[in-house]
């Protein structure tokens, strides 16, 4: 084997070994800060969760996960994120459940229920509709005909009516399949609650 080949394999080994320390050294130094970061990045999370279940339910002082399985939801079409009780003062006076499921395109929001199967509070956590169209269903700014935003309309809302776009709630104009898509997650999301809740003999 010539010179040559000799400097260019050792070369190769050279430069091999010396990537190989710097992917060690990265993983290392990847690993500590996300040690560092992760208990931040929870404490963050669990913060807005709690934040955002309080949005909901403004009566609670605490939020508590149960310690027992409530169910799936009935249309099958959605999925329960999460759903913790509301407490004030150690007593549940009602539930907190996030879901999510199909809108126009997608949409993730947070409900509250009473003891009485009153909505609390409805907000949304995200929503990828069209802009101008199912995107108004989020929107602070946007009003209904009643002078209240589409959201804001759950409030102190009797979910035995049952939710229907356009018929026991106002829908967004233009944005049918967005209203209807609310319409299962509201009906999944309380229903799931009063089986949790045991109310109206639901369990």
């Amino acid at each position: 084997m010539s010179e040559t080949k000799k400097d260019g394999i050792g070369s190769m080994i050279k430069l091999g070994c010396v990537l190989a320390i710097f992917a060690v050294a990265s993983c290392t130094v990847l690993a500590l800060v996300n040690n560092f970061t992760s208990p931040v990045i929870q404490a963050n999370n669990e913060k807005k969760a709690t934040e955002a279940m309080k949005a909901v339910f403004p009566n609670a002082d605490s939020f508590e996960v149960p310690d027992f399985t409530c169910g799936t939801t009935k249309s099958g079409k959605t999925t329960v994120d999460s759903i913790h009780l509301a407490k004030k003062d150690g007593n549940t006076i009602g539930a907190v459940v996030q879901i999510s499921g199909p809108t126009y395109d997608r949409s993730t929001i947070m409900v509250g229920l009473d003891m009485s199967g009153t909505v609390t509070g409805m907000q949304y956590l995200a929503n990828t509709d069209t802009p101008g169209f199912g995107q108004k269903g989020s929107d602070p700014t946007f009003k209904l005909n009643n002078g209240k935003t589409f959201y804001g309309q759950f409030t102190n809302f009797d979910s035995f009516r049952g939710f229907v776009a356009g018929e026991t709630f106002d829908a967004i104009s233009g944005a049918t399949i967005t209203s209807v898509g609310i319409a299962t997650m509201m009906n999944d999301a309380c229903e799931i609650m009063k089986e949790c809740l045991d109310i109206g003999g639901i369990k």
